[in-house]
């Protein structure tokens, strides 16, 4: 331990985490439900059938961080020195349920509960709105409800049941979320049936590697199918590192273009904008379960100072120094309050 960890800003800075979970009981029943009756799809059954079965110290520690919206989160926030959590229900959120009657009341309740929970603890909790695309337009009421409600974002779980924002049914969620100014951020869930393919028995397909796979592929087909220059103020947050995104960037921007050029592609067009002024325009990146100095300076570099942010990834990744190592990133004073604090009071208008 090289120092201790409070609240207050006594570093310069608070830390306000980004990408914090959450979760109700009717959520990880309806999991287990899935689970168990076979409509789960593999991914699904992986993660969950592990995280709502599983007697293991870890599964429980996490099913019980998730449902608590109280002391014990707040014990743990204190602990870790966390001054803001930016409060978000957990993946797949209701994204696979097919009943869509039950998805949509079920995360209705959810956001009304984390809005109670945030107007209970206004300096600590923030929350972004869950909907579910698989009905869109019920989405953009919702979102428009959850803005009143003061929530300030709106989190979507990747992919509905192997289908991608980018598909123009959901193009009304784009349009409710320029209407209410508020960011986007699209977090992992498990890769869908058609995409899966031999990472579950190599112990790939979540958080070590399938989970980045496959929200970087969503937010690629986003940024080529030009949904910012539809919506040239748009905000889209991704996760862990950009979802290595920031490291291939070269690469990606300069194949996009020669496959633009080449005709290879019909869904490739030109862009207004490159891959490098999306990146640093359009989207921002968290440190969530990436507390690695290497790589929270490279996204630093190309994305700039201004769209990098803070986050634990609590409670799947709970660890005090990873707090610390954000603490001791060897970069200007000015660069830390951005990443720890600003950015995110700029992005969720706090």
């Amino acid at each position: 331990m090289t120092h201790a960890l409070t609240t207050g800003g006594d570093r310069g800075y608070l830390r306000i985490a980004t990408e914090e979970a959450f979760a109700t009981r009717e959520q990880i029943d309806a999991y287990l439900r899935m689970v168990r009756d076979g409509s789960a799809d593999q991914g699904m059954t992986s993660l969950w059938g592990f995280y709502a079965q599983s007697p293991s110290e870890r599964a429980t520690e996490i099913i019980e961080r998730l449902l608590d919206l109280g002391d014990r989160r707040l014990a743990d926030m204190d602990a870790t020195g966390i001054d803001v959590a930016i409060l978000s229900l957990t993946s797949p959120g209701v994204q696979p349920l097919t009943d869509v009657a039950e998805a949509t009341a079920m995360v209705a309740r959810a956001n009304t509960y984390l809005a109670e929970r945030c107007a209970a603890h206004p300096t600590r909790f923030v929350g972004m709105t869950s909907i579910a695309p698989q009905d869109p337009a019920w989405s953009v009421a919702e979102i428009h409800r959850g803005a009143a409600l003061g929530l300030r974002g709106v989190m979507v779980n990747s992919h509905t049941q192997g289908h991608y924002l980018d598909e123009p049914q959901f193009d009304p969620i784009f349009r409710a979320l320029a209407d209410t100014g508020q960011p986007l951020y699209i977090h992992p869930q498990t890769l869908p049936d058609a995409m899966i393919g031999g990472l579950i028995e190599a112990g790939l397909d979540g958080a070590i590697f399938g989970f980045g796979v496959e929200t970087g592929m969503h937010l690629l087909r986003l940024i080529t199918t030009g949904i910012f220059d539809r919506y040239p103020d748009l905000q889209i947050a991704v996760g862990h590192g950009g979802e290595a995104i920031p490291y291939w960037l070269y690469r990606m921007d300069y194949m996009h273009k020669a496959g633009v050029r080449s005709g290879r592609y019909a869904k490739l067009k030109p862009l207004k904008k490159d891959f490098f002024g999306c990146l640093r325009e359009n989207v921002l990146a968290t440190t969530s379960g990436l507390p690695f100095p290497p790589a929270i300076k490279l996204m630093i570099e190309v994305m700039g100072e201004d769209r990098v942010m803070y986050a634990m990834d609590y409670p799947y990744e709970y660890v005090a120094d990873e707090v610390r190592a954000h603490d001791l990133l060897d970069i200007p004073d000015t660069t830390k309050k951005k990443l720890m604090q600003t950015n995110a009071e700029r992005v969720f208008k706090l």
